[in-house]
């Protein structure tokens, strides 16, 4: 295939919180060459960007406010940011959030990390699980796991869904290795309600 065409509409819409809707763009083209998706927000006060760092991955991150409006937060301070809005964030530590100002906001995200080549987050996986039931999430971070390799993030949420589907062992064992390759994750495991049954 030499060329291919949607409609954002088109495009799925997975909820994912604080009523943030994921718009899979990269994984319904399949893009390798970079990291691109894009969000919407049915109301306002919804999210319509997650609230985050890249501190974890380096990635720099710019964001086209495609419709409506949001208020994006960066590191405390406030941006006003209607229709046309580009917000270009080269520092991966800079904490972000953007809440919709108006009903059906939507923002495109383009981000990689600087003078490597682009590999495919493993956010992504875990955002379509949190959409399937615990069975069909396994499977879903499997795959993520198989094709990106063992991290502690997708290790981590792993271990989540193997928890939900009541395959206890198999949570304990991933969610222990995803702690030795991320020990931060520990302050995360502790308070999450998913892996009470593992830790």
């Amino acid at each position: 295939m030499t060329w291919q065409a949607a409609h954002l509409d088109e495009l799925d819409r997975l909820p994912v919180e604080k009523g943030l809707e994921w718009r899979p763009i990269r994984r319904r083209f399949g893009i390798r060459a970079f990291g691109v998706n894009a969000y919407t927000a049915e109301k306002p006060g919804d999210w319509v960007v997650e609230e985050h760092t890249e501190a974890t991955c380096g990635h720099e991150e710019l964001y086209l406010v495609v419709r409506g409006r949001a208020r994006f937060t960066l590191d405390g301070e406030d941006v006003d940011a209607p229709a046309g809005t580009i917000v270009f964030l080269p520092d991966p530590k800079v904490k972000r959030v953007a809440i919709a100002e108006e009903e059906g906001t939507t923002v495109l995200a383009v981000g990689g990390k600087p003078g490597e080549a682009f590999t495919p987050s493993g956010w992504e996986w875990s955002f379509l699980a949190s959409t399937q039931q615990p069975d069909e999430a396994v499977a879903t971070m499997q795959a993520g796991v198989e094709e990106l390799g063992e991290t502690g993030a997708s290790l981590y949420q792993l271990a989540k869904f193997e928890a939900k589907a009541g395959r206890t062992e198999d949570a304990r064992a991933h969610i222990a290795k995803a702690l030795e390759l991320e020990p931060a994750y520990r302050q995360y495991a502790e308070k999450d309600d998913d892996l009470e049954e593992v830790l």
